[in-house]
């Protein structure tokens, strides 16, 4: 279990853009352009900032860029509203997509503190995923 795909949280953030860029691809140009690459982009952002903390030696580095990717959860949820108000998506997909991010949410900062209770001990094996 010392793979990055082993980890849930990134599976989920992996799946959601994915999701993302599918339904951006149907918008017109204007939408895309503008919006949608933004959109695209910050949800990208989710997984690949925990892949690329993953990645790191250091625990520190790790869950810098777990931050990061955070706030790049935090903005994707802007740009679902913007998407929603400006009537890029339903209700239904906005009610959606928040509760997938949601999920995300609430595995990344068990994520995070999994990684700031790792011990001096534990450091030499730092690509052990949290418990599921």
């Amino acid at each position: 279990m010392n793979r990055l795909e082993d980890l849930d949280v990134y599976n989920l953030a992996e799946s959601f853009s994915n999701e993302i860029w599918f339904i951006v691809l149907e918008w017109d140009y204007f939408a895309k352009d503008t919006l949608g690459k933004q959109l695209v982009r910050s949800a990208d952002s989710i997984g690949a900032n925990i892949a690329e903390g993953f990645g790191r030696y250091h625990y520190k580095e790790n869950k810098n860029f777990c931050y990061f990717s955070r706030g790049s959860l935090i903005e994707t949820k802007d740009w679902i509203t913007k998407a929603k108000i400006r009537k890029l998506i339903s209700e239904d997909q906005y009610t959606e997509y928040l509760g997938k991010l949601s999920t995300i949410h609430l595995k990344l900062n068990g994520y995070i503190k999994y990684i700031g209770r790792k011990t001096e001990s534990d450091k030499s094996n730092n690509q052990l995923p949290p418990p599921q």
